[in-house]
């Protein structure tokens, strides 16, 4: 279950990156926006928790089957992290705006919620695909090994 290439170890080692970096949103965000309420503090710690399992999961997938190209897992991971992150902020948007314009570093010229939060479900993704496909290898394999 838990050899290489497992797919339960790509989804526990994306969970576990993914509770790491939920864990560090958890702890700075009240020192970012000091408005956070503690329901967008755990909704944060358990966003990343399922953006790991996502990507966990979604290492089965190397080839695109409409485009019938390659989907190596530093396309494929920064992509289903960039792509969650602009899904959330649909529903989020107002929240990460006031996030967002409470920053003093960021520019009004750039201040857009649609820029900044793909772009970190991106890095993130980038990272969690990493070590998901490192430890737990990716492709058909994964799915090899399933009884059934």
């Amino acid at each position: 279950m838990f050899s290489k290439p497992s797919l339960v170890m790509r989804i526990a080692i994306g969970k576990f990156i993914g509770l790491i970096i939920g864990f560090i949103g958890f702890i700075t965000l009240p020192f970012i926006w000091p408005e956070a309420d503690l329901l967008i503090r755990w909704g944060v710690l358990l966003w990343y928790i399922t953006v790991g399992a996502m990507i966990g999961v979604f290492g089965v997938f190397t080839w695109h089957p409409v485009l019938k190209l390659p989907m190596p897992w530093w396309l494929r991971a920064p992509l289903l992290g960039a792509w969650l992150n602009l899904v959330l902020t649909f529903f989020a948007y107002d929240a990460m705006l006031a996030m967002i314009t409470a920053m003093p570093a960021v520019s009004a010229a750039i201040s857009s919620p649609f820029f900044w939060f793909p772009l970190e479900g991106a890095i993130v993704g980038l990272i969690m695909g990493f070590f998901a496909t490192r430890f737990g290898g990716e492709g058909k394999a994964l799915v090899d090994e399933m009884p059934g």
